[in-house]
């Protein structure tokens, strides 16, 4: 059974920085896109990052030049730094492992909130 597990999220100042990490529990990590996607109260989940398997990324508008993904293949770990937090980054954020060829999985949701 695969398993993605999320941690790093809490409550921080506006202006201020988490680190969120996402582990995947497969041998396959490295063949996966990886994602993060966020979904605030009362709205749709959204995408917030991605990071192909040879290391290609790709940003939501809202995050763009604050938000950075990145990936540990050898650890089967994909990370979201985020910086400059504002109020409205305040959401439930997901990790996701998509693949064409497998099925995708998400992670169970971390919160965070941004105080202001």
């Amino acid at each position: 059974q695969v398993q993605l597990v999320e941690s790093g999220g809490g409550l921080v100042q506006a202006g201020g920085s988490l680190r969120l990490s996402c582990a995947m529990s497969t041998n396959i990590f490295s063949r996966y896109i990886m994602g993060w996607y966020r979904q605030a109260p009362g709205k749709q989940r959204e995408l917030v990052a991605t990071i192909s398997s040879g290391g290609t990324t790709d940003y939501g508008d809202s995050v763009k030049g604050r938000f950075t993904i990145s990936r540990d293949n050898a650890k089967n770990t994909v990370y979201l730094q985020m910086n400059s937090l504002k109020p409205e980054d305040t959401a439930v954020y997901y990790c996701k492992a998509h693949s064409i060829t497998w099925a995708d999985y998400w992670g169970q949701g971390t919160q965070v909130t941004v105080s202001s």
